[in-house]
């Protein structure tokens, strides 16, 4: 299904023709599993391919989705995220987006989210709601500790509940909108592969079941 997309940004605005594809997310042999494994569910009402952590390294946990040669463009999606039973000790129910990541998925960027920050009353913990990061050379910890605060910031999600998200990515410039805001929540102007190009993949961290719905990519 393609229809004309009409993407309202003064800053990442699309080239005029650009198409919108919804994606059917469904478990299949087709999507790369990295450290994860996927379930299709019905998760609050919603038709939901379920990715659950098993396993990662570096980073890399996640279900590669095939097909997609993605440079620019937006991806719109809803996410939910809670924790598996008896997770690991700073377990935040982690769940994002890659874009661009390479076929083996050695590399990538990508826009998480820790929902389970985003209402405590620490507000240290509530300023790392959401998260860049690029793998393999810049993981959350170096970017936290080189740049603080530069990658990361705050948006309103309840752990579990459905949200609405939207990337955009033109060249080296990327933002993530949430919840329907008019306006970014994380703005990040050097993406560290610069203007590459790549598939798309659903990520999780550790502790982490998430489950994905409504996937369209407009490019």
């Amino acid at each position: 299904m393609k229809a004309i997309a009409i993407v309202s940004s003064l800053l990442l605005a699309l080239p005029l023709g650009a198409q919108t594809k919804a994606i059917d997310l469904k478990a299949s042999p087709a999507i790369r599993l990295v450290g994860v494994k996927i379930e299709n569910e019905t998760y609050k009402g919603k038709q939901a391919l379920r990715v659950t952590y098993e396993s990662g390294e570096d980073g890399k946990s996640f279900a590669i989705l095939p097909g997609f040669d993605f440079g620019d463009g937006t991806m719109e999606y809803e996410f939910a995220s809670h924790l598996v039973p008896n997770p690991q000790e700073g377990a935040r129910g982690f769940v994002g987006i890659a874009f661009r990541v390479k076929p083996d998925g050695s590399s990538y960027e990508c826009f998480y989210q820790r929902p389970l920050n985003s209402r405590v009353d620490d507000q240290e913990r509530r300023n790392h709601s959401v998260q860049y990061i690029s793998t393999p050379e810049f993981p959350w910890e170096r970017l936290r500790k080189e740049t603080p605060s530069k990658y990361e910031s705050y948006a309103d999600m309840i752990a579990g509940e459905w949200t609405k998200a939207k990337i955009e990515v033109k060249g080296e410039k990327a933002m993530l909108y949430v919840n329907g805001a008019s306006q970014p929540t994380l703005v990040v102007n050097d993406l560290k592969h610069r203007a590459s190009r790549g598939t798309l993949a659903l990520w999780v961290g550790p502790g982490t079941v998430a489950h994905f719905a409504n996937l369209k990519v407009t490019q």
